[in-house]
């Protein structure tokens, strides 16, 4: 403690999880989870201590604040703050630091750090961040200096809201109950992208994808770099996470600071006392399907067996460019088969999905496809074999459909879709729907948000909720149409 309290000391990490996650080698860290456990020293020390360019980032400028503050008594001694820049110049051990402060709001703030080399990328609260923006962002964390080691640090309480639940997904490993190989505080675990998906790797050999005749992509460890682009071949990222709380910090748990985290009401309490990611995160209250019921179903689809029947419905959404994925959703009565995907690059024209569609889908099978924008050219093709076992959803047409209690309207079908999923997952009243457990579908049936209006029930576009979300809900329209079909120029949820 005298150490720890000498005037002008050189800052250094508490002992316990703090310095565990110091001295971690993780390009990605996870580092909090309840109240009080250090995380804004462990992004100030480690940028002035261990990194020569940082950049620390809340979601809102005043939030960083207590920050600044923390940072003019952490850093006066080393060197001078712009504040109207927003910048520390500092000068530790003789090497010059220059550490960043600034503000994502929103999506679109994204674009200020483009280009912007950073060997530090705090993210501090970082499940009030979007994943879009912690992906781009992250893209440009680099040193030109090749004994620098380059690091993520996501300092975080639990996500309150659907807003970060992205969190529990890339730390699965940690933070979800159920995955299937649960890793330790402080682990490293190996994660790579491939088309815009995140997914575990064994290990951290880099590998290529390889697309085989029969269109299937597959992993290839055994080559060759030098016959090979650089660019081409894949190097998985290490991940961990170190929980930490207000006990491991000894300034604020002899400071009655607990007894103020244990008056809070639930969840909050278990969120902030103990870093529980699970507990009571909070849906919007316009969230259309309630997150709880979309659980409900997916647990469901662990215990139930696909029926042996022929496949009822296929419902396919279409990349529409960018980050998009084209999403075919099979459904076997009220059992959704798990969802196939392709990267909006694997579907560059009509023919493309098309073929695919032919490949799965059964002799009865009904089709419902997205027909806005590019979904109408794989519409046009399917039909010509088909005939009316293909319906094309065009979400801004008009339907008089009424809800299941028949007290109101939807301002279109898109409108109507949505609801019916909902009404179809009711705990109570609905159809006793089996969705695949699958972390990304969840985010996404839980992403749209509604509002009433004269003419009735109105929900979010696609393009809104992208601009709210930094995603496209495609896995969760996909499914929303599998559910669908037609009578009387109308649409309605049939099991």
């Amino acid at each position: 403690m005298d150490r720890l309290l000498a005037v002008k000391a050189k800052w250094t990490p508490l002992p316990g999880p703090q310095t565990q996650a110091y001295e971690c080698l993780a390009d990605v860290i996870l580092y909090g989870g309840a109240a009080g456990g250090g995380k804004t020293d462990l992004a100030l020390g480690k940028s002035l201590t261990q990194h020569q360019r940082a950049l620390i980032l809340r979601r809102e400028y005043p939030q960083l604040s207590g920050i600044i503050d923390r940072a003019n008594d952490l850093y006066s001694d080393y060197g001078i703050f712009n504040s109207g820049k927003g910048v520390w110049r500092c000068t530790f051990e003789g090497k010059r630091r220059v550490i960043e402060f600034g503000s994502v709001q929103h999506e679109d703030d994204k674009l200020k750090y483009q280009g912007r080399p950073h060997d530090l990328k705090v993210f501090d609260e970082a499940a009030n961040f979007l994943e879009s923006q912690v992906e781009f962002i992250a893209g440009w964390n680099r040193s030109e200096d090749p004994s620098q080691r380059c690091q993520v640090l996501l300092c975080s309480n639990p996500p309150t809201d659907a807003t970060g639940d992205w969190l529990i997904r890339w730390f699965a490993p940690w933070l979800d109950p159920n995955h299937a190989n649960p890793a330790r505080p402080g682990e490293l675990r190996f994660f790579a992208t491939v088309g815009g998906q995140q997914f575990e790797c064994h290990d951290g050999r880099p590998f290529l994808i390889v697309e085989q005749e029969n269109g299937d992509q597959v992993m290839v460890y055994d080559f060759d770099p030098a016959t090979v682009d650089p660019v081409d071949i894949i190097r998985p990222l290490t991940r961990t996470f170190i929980p930490a709380r207000v006990t491991d910090n000894p300034f604020y748990s002899q400071s009655g600071y607990v007894a103020k985290l244990q008056a809070l009401p639930e969840p909050l309490r278990s969120k902030m006392l103990y870093g529980d990611f699970a507990a009571g995160r909070e849906d919007d209250p316009w969230q259309i399907i309630p997150s709880e019921w979309v659980r409900l179903a997916q647990e469901r689809w662990r215990v139930r067996p696909r029926p042996y029947i022929p496949m009822t419905a296929l419902g396919v959404d279409v990349a529409r460019g960018g980050a998009d994925q084209t999403i075919h959703t099979p459904r076997y009565a009220n059992w959704f088969d798990e969802q196939v995907c392709f990267p909006g690059t694997a579907t560059p024209d009509g023919f493309v999905v098309a073929q695919q569609i032919f490949n799965m889908r059964e002799p009865t099978t009904l089709v419902n496809i997205d027909v806005v924008g590019v979904g109408a050219s794989p519409f046009d093709l399917v039909r010509a074999a088909i005939g009316d076992k293909i319906w094309g959803v065009s979400g801004s047409a008009g339907t008089d459909e009424l809800d299941r209690s028949e007290q109101f309207g939807f301002i279109n079908l898109r409108a109507l879709l949505w609801w019916r999923m909902r009404e179809a997952l009711d705990p109570v009243n609905g159809e006793d729907l089996a969705l695949p457990p699958d972390a990304g579908l969840l985010a996404d049936l839980c992403a749209p948000r509604y509002k009433k209006v004269a003419r009735g029930v109105q929900v979010e576009s696609k393009e809104e909720i992208k601009k709210r979300i930094g995603r496209s809900p495609d896995k969760g329209d996909s499914a929303v149409y599998a559910l669908a079909e037609r009578t009387g120029g109308f649409a309605f949820g049939s099991i």
